[in-house]
């Protein structure tokens, strides 16, 4: 019997929709710029994919809401479907999820070509849907984000420059790519700031929606 020096950790997961089980998060893989759009709203062409990765525990979940981080001056909502990876290694399931991110951090790192990780990977950074199981509903489904009732993001699923089967072939050649682990595919054009109290509201057809409110620290 395994003796630990302290309790581990909980288990980040993700709720079902209509069962009881849980997705237990092994890690979350993001691909940046997969929306053409969205590329060239941050002064990109169209190029192969490419990664960033956030802490399972990053993720918001059951209608908890996350608090606004430390050590930014301008948070950045980025609505994505999220892939669920199952136990043969296959997309098993779909959920609506908010890459938040320290955009002033970004660009400072951008900048001095560093890593993303404060930028991306920051406690409380991942909001995520209930996950459906089976196929997506509709490949080529509204995806859309708003926030006090102003809409933001809106795009279609088919406008994604690289598809969900082929990020996860994409992963498979960086990573072993197994049960548990979640992909963030990638944002539409319209990323913007938020503030504390913030009401966002996100969400992809066919899949259940995702809603939270920005908290003060």
């Amino acid at each position: 019997m395994t003796s630990w020096l302290f309790p581990p950790s909980r288990t980040p997961s993700l709720p079902v929709e209509g069962r009881a089980e849980r997705f237990p998060v092994r890690r979350i893989l993001c691909v940046g710029q997969n929306y053409a759009a969205h590329a060239r709203e941050m002064g990109h062409a169209r190029a192969e994919p490419f990664f960033f990765t956030k802490p399972a525990d990053a993720v918001v979940t059951d209608g908890s809401d996350p608090v606004f981080p430390t050590a930014t001056a301008n948070l950045h909502h980025e609505v994505e479907l999220i892939c669920a990876v199952g136990a043969d290694g296959a997309i098993v399931g779909w959920a609506v999820g908010c890459d938040l991110t320290r955009r002033d951090l970004q660009a400072a790192a951008k900048e001095k070509g560093r890593p993303w990780d404060s930028a991306k990977g920051f406690d409380q950074s991942a909001p995520c849907g209930p996950l459906t199981l089976g196929a997506l509903p509709d490949p080529a489904a509204a995806i859309t984000l708003s926030v006090n009732g102003e809409a933001r993001q809106a795009g279609r699923l088919d406008d994604m420059v690289w598809s969900p089967v082929e990020i996860l072939a994409k992963a498979r050649e960086l990573w072993d790519v197994g049960p548990g682990d979640l992909i963030f595919t990638g944002t539409p054009e319209g990323v913007g700031p938020l503030e504390p109290g913030d009401r966002v509201e996100a969400a992809i057809g066919g899949l259940q929606p995702l809603s939270f409110t920005v908290m003060p620290r």
